[in-house]
């Protein structure tokens, strides 16, 4: 009879299952709040505000102390490296006036991409090195879940089968040091909305992402009850002359390259449909 390794333990599995059901209980989402320096200086400099780790900290405090109400419809809280260590006004960590609301944060910690050598428009993400240091302070810190995002672009021969091996791998790997440290691991698979394929072409490509990725996620081990999926909306290019509805919008969460009127569109259609929450 064949014997199966037991690479987390049961307790493990129930604090990482626990974790991640909180996260996405019903009614409940998640506050993407882990925009890097420069995305925060485009927020800032229209309205005059000096893009400073001291601004930055002030308008992650705003939202933070927010009233008690986030509670009831904020699952968690991604942070930023920078935000994860600073804190409010009175001295108290914005990690953790999030928990004593009931939100539980969490933490960004890939370093962002880079090409991927050998292909045309293909690139990975980094950060691997070290990470289990870093998720091992993060969770004696309070962190309850990580966010490590793998961006692929669909081009006329692409993305490649090695960008696709290569995005995949890496999630894998992150996904296993952040459970092995009692970190719940959102698996985010981007597949961008540059270019101008249509809807159609996004939905394969995406269907291949994803069976490369929980096919990396199996040969890696990880225990999938303790893990989230973070997926990319089925749309259009930008650049695609063909327009759809938001009923033709495929159920998936990544609002990203959406203007705020039409990623709150498609994810009403989303909603109304039966079987997400």
């Amino acid at each position: 009879m064949p014997k199966f390794f037991q690479y987390l333990n049961r307790d493990q599995e129930e604090e990482l299952s626990r974790i991640a059901n909180q996260i996405v209980s019903d009614g409940k989402g998640i506050l993407a709040a882990d925009e890097d320096s420069d995305s925060m200086g485009r927020r800032f400099t229209p309205l005059g505000i000096d893009n400073t780790e001291e601004t930055r900290r002030l308008y992650r405090q705003m939202l933070v102390n927010t009233d008690k109400e986030i509670g009831k419809y904020l699952g968690g809280v991604i942070l930023t490296p920078e935000t994860f260590w600073q804190n409010d006004d009175n001295g108290v960590p914005l990690r953790r006036v999030l928990a004593d609301k009931g939100v539980l944060p969490g933490i960004n910690v890939d370093l962002g991409t880079v090409t991927l050598a050998g292909e045309q428009c293909d690139v990975t993400t980094q950060g691997l090195d070290g990470l289990d240091k870093k998720c091992s302070v993060y969770k004696k810190a309070g962190a309850c879940f990580a966010k490590w995002m793998c961006k692929l672009t669909i081009v006329e021969h692409g993305p490649s089968t090695l960008a696709l091996k290569e995005n995949a791998n890496v999630l894998a790997r992150y996904a296993s040091i952040c459970q092995q440290n009692g970190i719940v691991p959102i698996v985010e698979p981007a597949v961008l909305p540059d270019g101008s394929h249509d809807l159609e072409t996004c939905q394969k490509v995406t269907e291949q992402v994803w069976s490369f990725v929980y096919k990396a996620l199996m040969d890696h081990h990880i225990y999938l009850e303790g893990t989230l999926l973070k997926p990319n909306m089925i749309t259009a290019g930008q650049s695609c002359t063909k327009t759809y509805t938001p009923e033709q919008v495929g159920v998936a969460f990544l609002s990203g390259g959406q203007s705020e009127l039409q990623s709150t569109i498609n994810l009403n259609a989303i909603n109304c449909a039966k079987g997400w929450h």
